[in-house]
């Protein structure tokens, strides 16, 4: 006789403790991420670039830091959230 339920089913994982439950921040913790290489990314290209055309390399590579530095600042936002850890 078979189920229609597969065997982990069951959203808020109770009774199968060797899963683990979802982020609730998972997105956030991609974006910052994402911004953090991006942006970093963008620096290296940005100083390759200034080597043969200084006001391009610049227009790379600043923003690029700022991309970087929004990803870092995103950081700190995510270890200010609440309910990020149960328990504490």
């Amino acid at each position: 006789m078979a189920t229609t339920n597969p065997p982990n089913a069951n959203p808020d994982n109770a009774g199968n403790p060797g899963t683990k439950p979802p982020k609730p921040y998972a997105r956030l913790e991609k974006w910052i991420w994402i911004l953090i290489y991006g942006g970093l990314f963008l620096v290296i290209i940005g100083i390759a670039t200034g080597r043969t055309d200084a006001a391009l390399g610049w227009s790379i590579a600043v923003p690029g830091a700022l991309v970087a530095l929004v990803g870092f600042v995103l950081i700190y936002v995510r270890s200010r959230l609440s309910g990020g850890v149960p328990g504490k």
